[in-house]
């Protein structure tokens, strides 16, 4: 009791000396902090964990734990999530964006703590996905509640939430410029100088604080020691290419997989089968164990060797092909490994996969072209960079947050002409192959996806119970035209829906079409309402997305369509409504 006087008397002293600008400016640094420390508390956690689990017990028993490393992560988060959260709500990018379409911005408190736990067991024993998707959304819920304890507007809270996102990214990777660009580019934030500077002051205080109190290892860095030659551009064309379709390859096998999980109802047979699968994938190619960053690493450090040494396959070190096709299956079957994790029950995300199959398509780009014979050489190193950024950027359908990472991860922009080049290609060729990520495939089928075009935008903001007018007198089915003539002189609408005792809607009757008769009493009880009704031009059901409400308008030339559910009447919407609250809501979205 004592603490919400607190708070209330809190909010008014704030309104009364400290205007709407400034406060989310602090909130953004606050933001910024925790964004900063839930980052530092997974990264540091999930690599001793690792660290305990491989160099005290795998070495020790062979590979043969890889089996079951996995299936005692994947087990404790299903047994979290549906025991002790009680909730299956997904910790991914989807949701956040489905959050602010679709829940004013606003997400669950849990999500700041449970995404941390539960991508720390998935990841810490091994689940081969990565940790940013969950760390982006404790961030992003941290944003979102804190402007809710204060009461900010939905624009207001929707900022906060984008800034701990971005304070996610930058704190992750120490890529402040990153961060930025990730909220503009994939949570799709407006950019003006109201979203700016608090984006901005979110990103450099989460990447601030794990460069404070961070462990060196933990961070993913790397300096770049050979130099872009205009001579690689070709190569780079090339790799840009081959980025774009393992994009669309490694897009198609999750979505497809992950609607396979779907079906299965059964939580134990998710659990059973996917924890068994990806022990299997892990005891044959134990780079995929974890965020693979210890994989990316070694590629960019000129090891690669050891990546294939540390396998069964290491027998066969000798042999170019089996080497080749090594890394091959790499890339190949990571994205199973992922969704299969996820699938399972298991919390991530496909940031980490997405890089780690750039890092081996970039790296065996190179060596297969170095190991030809050619007088000229190509960097292995550089490829890997360039390729992480390409792949990342064709995935998530950010070439930007690619290119911006990638260089900033490297501490300069040395290799900034050819990372625009590959993702850029990357990015165009799996647009022209899939025009939504996996991130925003869902949602654009179901309507709810946000975009810079503002008009689509504006229709994701609009719900559609919102519009919807029920002040319209019903007409029984079985009336005369004497009960209708009744029902009109007590109503203000031109439009009667007409239903039966179960409320199914049968028809409706325009004013329009009765008026001739309405006033000759001789006819009131010889004419049914049911000769009278006439079938509407179309029907919106209540679970139609606003993009599909305004087509069927557009297809019927109608003014006013009735909206039902399961058949029965709900109300109507009218073209006036509609655009009324479309302006409303598009003022409310564009001002500064």
């Amino acid at each position: 009791m004592k603490t919400k006087s607190f708070l209330s008397g809190f909010l008014i002293w704030r309104i009364r000396n400290i205007d709407d600008r400034s406060f989310i400016l602090v909130l953004s640094v606050i933001i910024g902090v925790g964004a900063g420390i839930i980052a530092l508390i997974f990264k540091t956690s999930v690599f001793h964990l690792q660290e305990f689990l491989v160099k005290n017990f795998v070495l020790k028993y062979s590979y043969f734990l890889f089996l079951i490393f996995p299936i005692i992560g994947i087990t404790i988060t299903v047994i979290f999530k549906h025991y002790i959260l009680k909730d299956h709500i997904k910790h991914n990018i989807s949701s956040i964006l489905h959050a602010i379409s679709k829940r004013n911005s606003l997400m669950k408190a849990h999500k700041i703590y449970s995404s941390v736990f539960g991508a720390i067991v998935t990841a810490g024993f091994g689940g081969s996905i990565g940790l940013e998707s969950p760390i982006i959304s404790s961030g992003a819920a941290l944003g979102s509640n804190i402007g809710k304890i204060f009461r900010l507007n939905y624009k207001s809270i929707r900022l906060l939430l984008a800034c701990g996102a971005s304070a996610a990214i930058a704190a992750i990777f120490n890529t402040p410029i990153a961060g930025i660009v990730f909220a503009l580019e994939v949570l799709l934030i407006d950019l003006s100088r109201f979203s700016l500077i608090p984006l901005l002051m979110a990103a450099i205080s989460g990447a601030i604080t794990t460069k404070l109190f961070g462990e060196e290892e933990i961070l993913l860095e790397f300096v770049i020691n050979q130099p872009f030659v205009s001579r690689d551009i070709p190569f780079f064309i090339i790799l840009g290419i081959l980025s774009g379709l393992v994009s669309f390859y490694f897009t198609k096998v999750f979505v497809f997989i992950d609607g396979k999980f779907e079906k299965l109802k059964n939580h134990s047979s998710k659990l059973i089968f996917g924890a068994a699968a990806l022990g299997i994938m892990i005891f044959l190619f134990p780079a995929l164990y974890g965020e693979g960053y210890d994989t990316l690493k070694l590629i960019l450090n000129g090891n690669a060797h050891e990546v294939f040494t540390e396998s069964i396959f290491s027998t066969f070190i000798d042999n170019w092909l089996v080497f080749v096709l090594f890394f091959l299956f790499l890339i190949l079957i990571k994205v199973f490994a992922t969704v299969t994790t996820i699938g399972a029950g298991g919390i991530g995300g496909i940031f980490a996969p997405s890089l780690f199959n750039g890092a081996v398509l970039g790296f065996l780009f190179a060596f297969i072209y170095n190991s030809c014979g050619f007088e000229t050489s190509l960097s292995e190193s550089n490829f890997a960079l360039v390729g992480m950024a390409s792949v990342l950027g064709g995935v998530l359908h950010a070439p930007l947050t690619g290119i911006f990472l990638i260089a900033e991860i490297t501490s300069g922009y040395e290799l900034i002409v050819p990372l625009m080049l590959s993702t850029t290609i990357s990015f165009v060729t799996v647009k022209r192959l899939e025009s939504n990520s996996i991130i925003t495939m869902q949602l654009a089928k179901r309507g709810e996806l946000i975009t810079h075009d503002k008009d689509k935008a504006v229709l994701a903001f609009m719900k559609l119970d919102k519009v919807i007018e029920t002040d319209f007198i019903i007409v029984p089915i079985e009336a005369t035209l004497g009960n209708l003539v009744k029902i009109i002189s007590k109503s203000k609408r031109n439009i009667f829906p007409v239903v039966d005792k179960e409320n199914i809607l049968h028809g409706i009757i325009l004013l329009d079409d009765v008026r001739d008769i309405m006033f000759n009493s001789e006819m009131y009880d010889n004419i049914l309402v049911r000769n009278l009704m006439i079938i509407p031009p179309a029907y919106i059901d209540k679970s139609d997305s606003m993009q599909n409400v305004i087509n069927k308008f557009n297809e019927t030339s109608a003014w006013n369509l009735p909206v039902t559910h399961n058949s029965k009447y709900v109300g109507f919407i009218s073209k006036s409504k509609l655009f009324s609250s479309y302006r409303k809501l598009l003022m409310e979205l564009t001002e500064e």
